[in-house]
Protein backbone atom coordinates (compact mmCIF):
# COMPACT_ATOMS: atom_id res chain seq x y z
CA UNK A 1 0.00 0.00 0.00
CA UNK A 2 1.60 3.22 -1.36
CA UNK A 3 -1.03 5.55 0.55
CA UNK A 4 0.65 8.40 2.64
CA UNK A 5 -0.62 8.32 5.99
CA UNK A 6 -0.43 11.85 6.33
CA UNK A 7 -3.80 13.10 6.63
CA UNK A 8 -3.53 16.24 8.05
CA UNK A 9 -2.13 17.71 4.40
CA UNK A 10 -5.23 16.57 2.67
CA UNK A 11 -8.49 18.14 2.00
CA UNK A 12 -11.77 16.34 2.71
CA UNK A 13 -12.65 16.19 -0.98
CA UNK A 14 -9.42 14.28 -1.48
CA UNK A 15 -9.71 12.04 1.78
CA UNK A 16 -13.56 11.01 0.43
CA UNK A 17 -12.25 9.69 -2.76
CA UNK A 18 -9.29 7.70 -1.02
CA UNK A 19 -11.90 6.53 1.34
CA UNK A 20 -13.77 5.08 -0.98
CA UNK A 21 -10.98 3.50 -2.88
CA UNK A 22 -9.82 1.99 0.24
CA UNK A 23 -13.30 0.60 0.76
CA UNK A 24 -13.43 -0.76 -2.46
CA UNK A 25 -9.88 -2.65 -1.71
CA UNK A 26 -10.64 -3.68 1.38
CA UNK A 27 -13.86 -5.53 -0.60
CA UNK A 28 -11.84 -6.85 -2.88
CA UNK A 29 -9.07 -8.24 -0.72
CA UNK A 30 -12.36 -10.00 1.14
CA UNK A 31 -13.29 -11.28 -1.99
CA UNK A 32 -10.31 -12.91 -2.64
CA UNK A 33 -9.03 -14.42 0.39
CA UNK A 34 -12.70 -15.89 0.68
CA UNK A 35 -12.09 -17.57 -3.10
CA UNK A 36 -8.57 -18.52 -1.55
CA UNK A 37 -10.07 -20.17 1.25
CA UNK A 38 -13.44 -22.22 -0.77
CA UNK A 39 -10.25 -23.29 -3.36
CA UNK A 40 -9.39 -25.52 -0.57
CA UNK A 41 -5.35 -25.93 -1.89
CA UNK A 42 -4.73 -22.26 -1.55
CA UNK A 43 -1.04 -20.84 0.16
CA UNK A 44 -1.43 -20.44 3.84
CA UNK A 45 0.88 -17.63 3.22
CA UNK A 46 -0.60 -15.71 0.74
CA UNK A 47 -3.54 -15.59 2.28
CA UNK A 48 -2.25 -14.41 5.94
CA UNK A 49 -0.15 -11.90 3.75
CA UNK A 50 -3.73 -10.74 2.01
CA UNK A 51 -5.05 -10.11 5.60
CA UNK A 52 -2.72 -8.72 7.00
CA UNK A 53 -3.27 -6.14 4.04
CA UNK A 54 -6.95 -5.75 4.70
CA UNK A 55 -6.26 -5.29 8.42
CA UNK A 56 -4.01 -2.37 7.33
CA UNK A 57 -6.16 -0.71 5.12
CA UNK A 58 -9.48 -1.31 7.58
CA UNK A 59 -6.96 1.10 10.36
CA UNK A 60 -6.30 3.45 7.14
CA UNK A 61 -10.23 3.35 6.46
CA UNK A 62 -11.09 3.87 10.07
CA UNK A 63 -8.22 6.82 10.46
CA UNK A 64 -9.51 8.86 7.72
CA UNK A 65 -13.24 8.13 8.54
CA UNK A 66 -12.81 9.78 11.52
CA UNK A 67 -10.93 12.83 10.23
CA UNK A 68 -13.71 13.17 8.31
CA UNK A 69 -16.57 13.19 11.10
CA UNK A 70 -16.49 16.27 13.14
CA UNK A 71 -16.38 15.94 16.77
CA UNK A 72 -19.36 16.71 18.58
CA UNK A 73 -19.51 17.69 22.23
CA UNK A 74 -22.70 16.37 23.86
Amino acid sequence: MNAPTDLSMKTDDVLKVELEVFKRQHRDLDEAIQALQEKGTSDQLTIKRLKQRKLRLKDLIALIEDRLTPDIIA
